[in-house]
Order: structure tokens, then C-alpha cells, then sequence
């Protein structure tokens, strides 16, 4: 009889189901993000409001539980990189809220208003 075989965590988690516990947290945190990542993206769409945050921590929720969901990402990533590109930026350690926010502003006001219209990017031109 060896040491390793008088060991009795092994077992013990068996009988406690911690695996199964695991397992629903696991599903629990890919449903909550899966959530965040439909109500980030309908906000990110709507002019005016920025869902682009809300979409990153779902994305942070559901990337970290799921290797298959970090598959697809990738594969997302590869065919829609301009697309992704504020995602990935606020994905980082330390996100740059400003700038995304910023960059989410200019390309609204590009796809609503001609060009004669825009005002942004000559009220940054004039504030610096």
C-alpha cells in the first residue's frame, strides 16, 4: 500500500460532486455573459448609447468559462477584425474607456449625419 493510495480527497470530492458544482457555475457564468454580450450589442447598435462596455464584460464572463467560446471569438476575430478591434481594446487589463467611447461617437456621427454636418471632429481640432 502506498501513500498515494491512503490519500482521501480523491474520493471525497467524488461523494461531494464538486465537479458537478464546477460545472453548473461554469454554465451559469456562459449564461450570464452570453446575456450581457445580446444586451451590449442591440445597446451598441442604438445611436446614443454604448453598449460596448456592457459587451466586454459579458465577453470577460463568458470567454473565461467557455474554450469553446474562445474558439469562436478567435475565428470572429480573424474575419471582422475592424469590427472587433474597440471589443479587443476593452477586453485588455487596463481598457481605454476614452478613446473607444470616443471612436464609438465619430462613427456614429459618420453613418447618421452627412458630411457637411459633422461637427466632432472640428470640436476636437478646436479644444486642443
Amino acid at each position: 500500500m502506498s501513500v498515494a493510495s491512503l490519500r482521501t480527497f480523491g474520493p471525497l470530492r467524488a461523494v461531494l460532486g464538486l465537479p458537478i458544482w464546477r460545472r453548473v457555475g461554469r454554465w451559469l457564468a456562459v449564461g450570464v455573459g452570453l446575456l450581457l454580450i445580446v444586451v451590449g450589442a442591440i445597446g451598441s447598435v442604438l445611436p446614443g448609447h454604448l453598449g460596448a462596455p456592457v459587451l466586454a464584460v459579458g465577453l470577460v464572463l463568458s470567454l473565461r468559462s467557455s474554450f469553446r467560446a474562445r474558439r469562436q471569438f478567435v475565428d470572429l476575430q480573424h474575419r471582422h477584425p475592424r469590427i472587433l478591434f474597440p471589443v479587443r481594446r476593452l477586453l485588455r487589463r487596463e481598457p481605454e474607456f476614452a478613446p473607444v467611447a470616443w471612436q464609438a461617437l465619430l462613427r456614429m456621427e459618420r453613418a447618421l449625419l452627412p458630411k457637411r454636418w459633422r461637427f466632432l471632429v472640428k470640436w476636437r481640432r478646436g479644444h486642443r
